[in-house]
């Protein structure tokens, strides 16, 4: 079965508002997007399987995010539920494993379905954290021709966010992370490469620090080395950075905006990154390019249960609202791409 080198990037946040709405989002970066992908709604009692081919389960809680919804099971990236239990798988390369299949009763799920059966099972992290240790173990099975190599963020209205990765050694469950992922190495190692930035700060130097007594004669100062290249290291330093030091908003609409300004940090622009080895097509690949960029960007609310994107060449923000569609029993989907809108604002002639 194929393996890899599966060359996705990807970066994730929790942030939170002034008046305490708890946001997640994601930075979906990727050299292509699997024809069907949309945005997706999956009601209550939506049929799913853990495994593909296999007996089917039901969710408890309805969900969106975006995603497909395949024959004989849905599958979303990332998503949020009806209690805002908010989260999103991103690639793992070179790092993730999964081991032989386990005999403690525990059920097998291949690793594309874990976000949804979390989402659909699982009200608050800590029940997530539970299912995880308890319920279920990931199992080294194909879909589509691959087992993709993936680690997980979650996040809740308590504001904790996790992180769960898959390594040699076992599951890890990161608890009160500092609510950044990006991709590989694991968690571990990018909180310790964040002792190599510990001068960064806010704060302006008001001088050289040479002792000629020149002023700055520039803003920004105060971050100088902050990494600016795309690699996962220095998307997880930035973010890190922002969150803590960016302004966060006073309410959910300006959260949401400022949240979507973060990721911008962090985007790829299509054309900079050329990928030198290209995760292999499969059937719904349709559209494969030679660079990995940001195809859109996505923020959940889990007070609100609104789900928010944005895609590389529409910059609007559109939005689904979860808490209104819960009555719905079939599951439907929004295109996620839309036209670049542009607002005439030119007066008339008088």
């Amino acid at each position: 079965m194929e393996r890899g080198p599966f060359t996705a990037g990807c970066s994730a946040l929790s942030w939170h508002t002034e008046d305490g709405k708890h946001l997640w989002g994601r930075n979906y970066d990727f050299d292509r997007l699997a024809e069907g992908t949309q945005v997706t709604f999956l009601p209550r009692g939506a049929r799913y399987a853990l495994v593909a081919g296999e007996q089917e389960a039901a969710l408890r809680y309805a969900c969106v995010g975006a995603g497909l919804l395949l024959p004989g099971t849905p599958v979303l990236y990332e998503g949020m539920n009806e209690h805002g239990l908010m989260g999103g798988q991103l690639y793992y390369r070179g790092f993730a494993r999964y081991p032989a299949p386990a005999c403690d009763g525990r059920r097998p799920v291949q690793p594309p379905f874990l976000l949804l059966h979390l989402l659909g099972q699982c009200a608050t992290v800590e029940e997530a954290v539970h299912c995880l240790e308890e319920e279920v173990h990931l199992a080294d099975l194909p879909f589509l021709g691959a087992v993709p190599p993936l680690h997980w963020s979650f996040s809740d209205r308590t504001g904790e966010t996790i992180v769960v990765e898959p390594d040699a050694d076992g599951l890890h469950i990161y608890r009160n992370t500092l609510g950044v992922m990006t991709n590989s190495p694991g968690y571990p190692w990018h909180r310790t490469n964040l002792l190599n930035y510990a001068a960064l700060r806010d704060l302006d130097h008001a001088e050289t620090p040479f002792g000629d007594g020149q002023d700055q004669c520039f803003s920004g100062s105060g971050a100088q080395g902050l990494p600016g290249d795309w690699s996962s290291p220095s998307r997880f330093v930035r973010l890190a950075f922002l969150r803590r030091f960016a302004l966060p908003g006073r309410d959910e609409t300006s959260g949401v905006s400022r949240m979507l300004r973060l990721f911008q940090s962090a985007a790829f622009p299509l054309g900079a990154v050329r990928v030198s080895h290209q995760t292999p097509a499969t059937e719904l690949d349709t559209a494969v390019l030679p660079y990995d960029y940001t195809v859109y960007t996505a923020v959940c609310c889990a007070e609100s249960l609104r789900y928010y994107w944005t895609t590389y060449e529409g910059q609007q923000i559109q939005y689904l609202e979860l808490g209104a569609l819960l009555e719905r029993q079939v599951p439907f989907q929004v295109p996620l791409e839309a036209p670049p809108l542009f607002l005439p604002v030119t007066p008339d002639e008088q």
